[in-house]
């Protein structure tokens, strides 16, 4: 064993003196499952406002274009194999491209088997005005989650999110997140009813450094990029390019892609278990009991029949999750394990 996996191994063992195996008793033995759905689809309560989410929601942004072009024909397709399979959550953005109007056109007679999140981007136009375009193109009265696309420091605009709550224009609100800091500022808002954030197997943190106020705040958590832009499909070599411009990946250079696919070839274990990457890396925040639902991009039927037919329904094993934490330091992944392996020199 080298220095720095008996470092690593050192590290964790201080993690679990700290916290640790409090973080370990709420994993998936915790997850309370509503009743199963259609195709083994499970659901989760969505923090405190009643509602029963699938646990895995429909990411609009690549309907919308964001992941290179994609045709209408198939974004539909998507859509009606998701409801099909039980996913009741989609979440968008008037920045998605084409997203919320498509997602108009699919929801025509079946809204109220959906449950709609999209998002303010701080467009010139303002808050209210713009949710009122976005209603329109979603083609319906109001929208179950109105969320801020980043954390504003201006008490103003929480109050005029919280006055379109109370116009009922939104059911529910909600931010979507960044960094640790901008967890400990929003759960301190009561009016907020969700938080958004990405965790990953590549991406621990901030979602496991706020693990504990995340739990003691009881707001619904809405997991994105699981799947770290696709890279933990598994589908990528080192010398994969995004020739695309329309692809948010296309400004990723060689160094960077490269890297990615090589800590993505760490967690290959866990194919063992899950079948697949993808499967694995969408299980990992479902296993955590305080994550309401995980949002997927999805563009084709195909990728439907994954997303919302292979990954739910099961999480990954306490062994496991113990060797991805392990992996996790032994990389130098989220800030807690970054500052710990530079206290030891063992990370720039």
């Amino acid at each position: 064993m080298n220095r720095r996996r008996w470092l690593a191994g050192a590290v964790i063992a201080a993690a679990a003196g700290h916290g640790g195996l409090w973080y370990a008793r709420r994993r998936a033995a915790d997850i309370q499952w509503m009743e199963p759905g259609p195709a083994g689809m499970r659901y989760r309560k969505f923090g405190r406002t009643g509602l029963e989410v699938s646990e895995t929601g429909f990411g609009s942004w690549g309907i919308g274009g964001s992941y290179g072009a994609t045709g209408k024909r198939d974004s539909l397709d998507a859509l009606a194999r998701a409801e099909e399979l039980g996913c009741n959550f989609v979440d968008s953005a008037a920045v998605y491209g084409d997203a919320e109007v498509t997602l108009g056109e699919y929801l025509q007679g079946r809204r109220d088997r959906w449950i709609v999140a999209t998002k303010f981007s701080g467009q010139d136009a303002g808050m209210t005005a713009t949710l009122e375009s976005q209603l329109r193109n979603l083609r319906t009265g109001a929208v179950d989650l109105y969320q801020l696309h980043w954390v504003p420091k201006e008490p103003v605009l929480y109050e005029e999110l919280a006055k379109l709550k109370q116009s009922g224009k939104t059911r529910f609100i909600g931010v979507s997140l960044y960094t640790a800091a901008d967890i400990d500022f929003v759960l301190d808002r009561p009016e907020i009813d969700a938080i958004q954030l990405a965790f990953s197997l590549l991406d621990p943190d901030p979602f496991l450094s706020r693990v504990h106020a995340i739990h003691e705040a009881g707001k619904a958590v809405i997991v994105r990029s699981a799947l770290r832009e696709g890279f933990l499909t598994g589908k990528f070599k080192r010398d994969q390019r995004f020739t695309d411009p329309t692809d948010q990946r296309h400004e990723l250079d060689a160094e960077q892609i490269a890297n990615l696919v090589d800590q993505v070839e760490q967690f290959r274990f866990l194919e063992q278990d899950a079948g697949s990457m993808v499967v694995a890396a969408a299980r990992y925040p479902l296993s955590f009991a305080d994550v309401s639902t995980v949002i997927l991009g999805t563009k084709s039927a195909r990728q439907a029949d994954s997303n919302f037919g292979q990954v739910p329904g099961g999480t990954l094993g306490s062994r496991s999750l113990e060797r991805v934490r392990e992996m996790q330091v032994e990389l130098g992944l989220g800030s807690r394990w970054r500052r710990a392996l530079r206290r030891w020199h063992l990370a720039s």
